[in-house]
């Protein structure tokens, strides 16, 4: 199974058309981003992520949604480790 995950782009590094990147946040944490594939994102939207690679845009409710999600199959795991 493959996921991609949400973040936030908080600054475009290069502009370069072949080469597109950015910071990304990721819950906090900051991680560069290949932005290629998204040339109309810019700073403040919400991209897919997935192996480094922005595959496509997404709104502030669409990845809130993916936040809560992915909080709540934390949940899950650690419930299962205190079963044991």
């Amino acid at each position: 199974m493959c996921l991609a995950v949400p973040g936030k782009i908080e600054s475009i590094e290069s502009d370069d058309a072949l080469s597109r990147t950015g910071k990304v946040s990721f819950g906090g944490i900051l991680k560069e981003v290949n932005l290629t594939l998204v040339p109309e994102a810019s700073v403040g939207n919400y991209v897919l992520v997935h192996a480094g690679f922005a595959i496509s845009t997404v709104n502030e409710e669409e990845a809130s949604q993916t936040f809560e999600y992915l909080h709540q199959i934390e949940e899950l795991g650690q419930s299962g480790k205190s079963d044991k």
